[in-house]
């Protein structure tokens, strides 16, 4: 039995220093998470929320059940004319606070597989990278508000 002991304790020893070696995962929370309730046959909708990230991170991608195709896009202007972008990424420096909101960063949920009513519930699986390349996922389970919730400037852009 001593013979067992002694390599046990050993591997023992170096996992916990092995432990002890990797450095934490980076964690990001959420909050603030809501999506926009849509009228029947509407294809999109956006999703909304604040990320603050512990280490320096990256947003790299967002699925959700509720829609085919889900991608985070960036209002942009350009000669005064107000447009929409798909991103890649969008940075989370360490310990500040990012904000996806109409007027900015925001997830597109397009190809809607139904509609999405005030009240429900939007699952959102958020992926981060951290600076080594450390990948994390978030669950999010974001409200749906009415449709009159703080309208995004690109939905009036031609209703004069």
């Amino acid at each position: 039995m001593r013979h067992f002991a002694q390599p046990f304790k050993r591997t023992l020893a170096a996992l916990a220093l092995l432990g002890l070696a990797l450095p934490a995962m980076a964690d990001t929370t959420v909050s603030d998470a809501w999506v926009r309730a849509t009228v029947p046959h509407q294809q999109s909708t956006g999703a909304f929320m604040t990320l603050t990230a512990s280490t320096d991170s990256t947003l790299v991608g967002v699925k959700s059940d509720v829609a085919e195709i889900v991608q985070v896009h960036q209002m942009t202007m350009d000669n005064d004319v107000m447009g929409m972008k798909q991103v890649q990424r969008v940075a989370l420096p360490a310990g500040k606070a990012v904000t996806l909101d109409p007027n900015g960063y925001h997830v597109m949920l397009m190809k809607l597989k139904q509609q999405v009513k005030e009240g429900e519930v939007v699952p959102l699986t958020l992926e981060i990278e951290d600076a080594r390349g450390q990948k994390q996922t978030v669950e999010v389970k974001a409200p749906v508000k009415a449709l009159t919730t703080e309208m995004p400037m690109h939905d009036h852009q031609h209703m004069h």
